[in-house]
C-alpha cells in the first residue's frame, strides 16, 4: 500500500488544485465535478513530469517529507493547470 501513496497524494492534490484554480478563475471553471477530474488527471500528469525531470523523485519504498510534499507540490500545480488549459479551450469554444 505504502507504494501507492504517493499517486493517492498527487490525485488529491491535483483535485484540490484543480478546485482552487476555478475558484481564482471564474470564467475557466468547468463545474466542482470536472475541474476535479481535470485535476486529477493533471494532478498525475504533473507530478510524473516532475518525477521525470529529478525535482520530485520518490526514493525505493521510503515516504519522507521531502516526497511527500513534492508529491502535494507536483499534483496541485498539475491539477491547476491542467484545469485552467481544458478551461480555457472550452471558454474559446463556446465563443465560436
Amino acid at each position: 500500500m505504502q507504494e501507492y501513496l504517493p499517486l493517492i497524494i498527487q490525485l488529491v492534490s491535483g483535485a484540490i488544485g484543480g478546485n482552487l484554480a476555478a475558484s481564482m478563475k471564474k470564467d475557466l471553471s468547468l463545474g466542482t465535478i470536472w475541474n476535479s477530474i481535470a485535476g486529477i488527471v493533471g494532478g498525475g500528469l504533473g507530478a510524473q513530469l516532475l518525477g521525470l525531470l529529478g525535482v520530485a523523485v520518490s526514493g525505493e519504498g521510503s515516504l519522507d517529507l521531502g516526497n511527500i510534499i513534492g508529491s502535494i507540490a507536483g499534483g496541485g500545480v498539475g491539477g491547476g493547470i491542467l484545469m485552467a488549459i481544458v478551461g480555457m479551450i472550452k471558454s474559446a469554444m463556446a465563443k465560436k
